[in-house]
């Protein structure tokens, strides 16, 4: 799908001038932001774009009629979040869509009065983005992705998916919050599954496929891919050395299962946008962030690529199949 651009359309001309004039200041047309994580051409970043729009169309939100859109995608590049969060925050919104943890701390920084809703965000608190999530307490309020004890569940998952495997590379983005949250929750159950942990730092292309091969060079080995901005930027590339070097994988969204990786588990995100809407509606009818909790996921979803788990010569157990929610052949 290609990138889109919202126009804001004006109305027609009016037959009396002070009629006109009169009409135009009362109605002014609010204008959102949306800063979102990924390339342009995403089919993840585009499918939660999509469903963001859909919630706003059922609380009777127009783009292009009665509500003004800007879009910017960062493509996980720091500059560009930080570039492209100035750009925005000089257009003043009445609100800014965040799609991504990593894009909150940039328009954080640049405003403490335009109203952000952000998405894709483990650990808001912890990042210092909002007071609590009962009450966050300024211009920040959003939808949380997980907790990070949901990270526990990855490593089961692959234990059962994959007995076999006594070795696990974790990949994370060592820089932001819950990369080490994440990494955490593995590593205090890593223990009981018998498995050795090795943390693996995802940067460019280039370091994260010497890494991965370097590690798939011992028997008995698999990964866990955690949530980033990094992650999804190299999903493709990291499905592919998955598969090459014959690496069970366990990844953080469906997405990924679907572009051919193995088994996911995760919150459903492109629900998460759709709820995103309510609170962009609420506050464009006058509610203050301050006073919307921090919201999260009422989706889960378990995912297998059954062709995948068959090239590795895996078999999934029965018991595992009766409590996932999609399969894909």
């Amino acid at each position: 799908m290609k990138r889109r651009e919202f126009i804001t359309l004006l109305g027609g001309a009016a037959a009396a001038w002070p009629l006109a004039a009169r009409a135009q200041q009362r109605e002014r047309v609010p204008r959102i932001g949306v800063l979102i994580g990924t390339e342009a051409d995403d089919a993840i970043g585009q499918a939660r774009m999509a469903a963001f729009l859909q919630g706003l169309g059922q609380l009777d939100w127009m783009v292009g009629r009665n509500v003004r859109m800007d879009i910017r995608w960062t493509a996980a590049d720091a500059d560009q979040a930080r570039g492209y969060a100035a750009e925005l925050v000089a257009l003043a919104p009445d609100v800014i869509l965040a799609s991504s943890g990593s894009v909150v701390g940039p328009l954080r920084r640049l405003t403490r009065a335009i109203p952000i809703v952000f998405t894709e965000t483990s650990d808001p608190v912890g990042a210092g983005f909002v007071e609590s999530l009962a009450r966050p307490g300024g211009n920040v309020t959003g939808f949380l992705t997980f907790e990070y004890g949901l990270s526990a569940k990855w490593l089961e998952l692959l234990k059962q998916i994959a007995p076999s495997v006594t070795r696990v590379a974790v990949l994370r983005d060592a820089a932001i919050p819950s990369g080490t949250g994440q990494w955490g929750a593995i590593q205090s159950v890593a223990p009981s599954f018998g498995v050795e942990l090795r943390a693996t730092d995802l940067h460019d292309a280039g370091e994260i496929e010497r890494a991965i091969t370097s590690f798939a060079r011992s028997p008995n080995s698999g990964m866990i891919l955690t949530a980033s901005a990094y992650s999804l930027q190299h999903r493709k590339l990291i499905i592919t050395l998955a598969d090459r070097h014959k690496l069970p994988t366990v990844y953080f969204l469906r997405g990924f299962v679907a572009d051919g990786g193995l088994i996911s588990y995760g919150s459903d995100t492109i629900d998460l946008h759709r709820r995103a809407a309510s609170y962009v509606d609420r506050i464009l009818k006058g509610a203050r962030p301050a006073d919307l909790p921090v919201q999260a996921p009422t989706k889960y979803e378990t995912v297998i690529n059954l062709k995948t788990a068959k090239a590795l010569g895996l078999e999934v157990p029965l018991s595992l199949l009766a409590r996932t929610d999609e399969v894909i052949e």
